[in-house]
């Protein structure tokens, strides 16, 4: 690991804006992979699991069978299934907790205002699976998105080599009823979620993670559709001081290892323990800070993805912290927690992001209307108002919108 003092601000600002800028090369791939998908729709996407995949669809075989579903349960540990129902119940645990209903107030003039809350009608889910079928990633995108009323759910994954999906993948969106699974991956299958082809039907939104093809391909279809973010590789700060349990602290830096460009960096406040974990991981960063509040600064500063705090009392420095995707506290809360079974999604802000997204949520799958309702007497008594403000902006139709109201014929 590479170690780094706090004063060292050019080191430092090198660490926060590692990603942001985007491989010229993979913009142009994508860009053109998208208009080959918006297109020639399924040519496309058998053109492009055939050069990306090596492996040859038809039209009929993009979309997965009952048949393969079914095959899929034959391929799975009995016990997978029972212990799945539970991580299932403690996500869904923490999002009814996010529920949100419609309302409305109303005043003594016969005003109404509120706000009605809908579910959007159709979302795309990508779940990886080319160097690991990431299998949490779909009960981590599916199940809020289902408690939030969602009715169409189409799920994508690039197929093996034998031109299958994962079965553990089958059998987890089988058993939360998502009935359309896709074998496509990468950029052509967000392009395909995007605009649709005569096999994949368009949704409204895109959510899940991918590499940096996809991630690029969900920041060019924004607009056309929503997407949850445009998140980078893993990462993962760590603050702790001379207390914390350094084979702890080790362990959990070396688990972002196993994701490809995955950032591990240590915020200490120990010269010692500095030095012994600069020995002890080869990877990563760790940053010398000169007390924990200034080590809250620092973490701040970079917004990880994931923060553990690994201090004697964790919930002090809570407070202080601003930005990050998920925060896991104490030495018995490594991230692999928050990956699989506790319940709040592991699809999390990256790359600085986490100043100003959040970690997908039940409301990333909701869009609310504004409802406004106002009786004859509660416009005349904003009718003056609205006739001055009309006429700063020089939009008389707009203040006569309010005059013909009040005209006697």
């Amino acid at each position: 690991m590479k170690l780094i003092r706090s004063t060292n601000t050019k080191e430092l600002g090198k660490i926060c804006s590692r990603y942001l800028l985007r491989k010229k090369r993979i913009e142009e791939v994508v860009r053109n992979v998208i208009e080959d998908v918006r297109l020639y729709g399924d040519d496309a996407l058998i053109k492009y699991t055939r050069r990306f995949d090596k492996v040859k669809l038809s039209s009929k075989s993009i979309r997965v069978t009952q048949a393969e579903i079914s095959s899929a349960y034959q391929n799975i540990s009995p016990d997978f299934v029972a212990n799945l129902k539970l991580v299932i119940e403690n996500v869904n645990k923490f999002y009814r907790k996010q529920i949100k209903k419609s309302w409305k107030i109303k005043n003594e003039d016969g005003v109404i205002l509120g706000e009605k809350i809908t579910p959007i009608e159709s979302v795309g889910v990508y779940v990886p699976a080319g160097t690991a079928p990431l299998v949490s990633s779909v009960y981590m995108s599916v199940l809020p998105a289902k408690m939030a009323g969602v009715k169409r759910i189409a799920l994508v994954s690039p197929p093996d080599k034998f031109g299958n999906i994962n079965p553990h993948i089958l059998v987890v969106a089988d058993l939360l009823k998502v009935n359309e699974v896709y074998k496509v991956g990468g950029a052509q299958a967000i392009a395909a979620l995007a605009f649709g082809t005569k096999t994949i039907l368009g949704v409204d939104k895109i959510v899940g993670p991918g590499n940096s093809y996809v991630t690029e391909a969900k920041r060019q279809v924004f607009g056309f559709v929503d997407i949850d973010m445009v998140a980078g590789p893993t990462e993962l700060v760590v603050i702790a001081d001379q207390n914390a349990n350094i084979d702890y602290v080790s362990a959990d830096l070396s688990a972002q290892a196993e994701h490809a460009g995955g950032l591990a960096i240590l915020v200490t406040t120990n010269k010692n323990f500095a030095r012994q974990m600069k020995d002890k991981i080869s990877l990563g960063y760790v940053i010398l800070a000169k007390n924990l509040n200034e080590a809250a600064e620092i973490s701040n500063r970079i917004a990880p993805e994931h923060l553990q705090i690994m201090l004697k009392n964790p919930k002090k420095l809570l407070s202080r912290i601003k930005n990050a995707g998920a925060i896991f506290l104490g030495d018995f809360t490594p991230v692999v927690v928050g990956d699989y079974v506790a319940g709040p999604s592991h699809v999390l802000p990256t790359t600085g992001t986490a100043k100003f997204f959040s970690g997908l949520s039940l409301t990333d799958f909701l869009k609310s209307s504004h409802i406004i309702s106002y009786s004859k007497r509660a416009l005349e008594k904003v009718r003056v108002l609205l006739e001055k403000l009309a006429g700063i902006e020089s939009l008389t139709k707009h203040a006569e919108s309010v005059k013909i109201r009040f005209e006697d014929k």
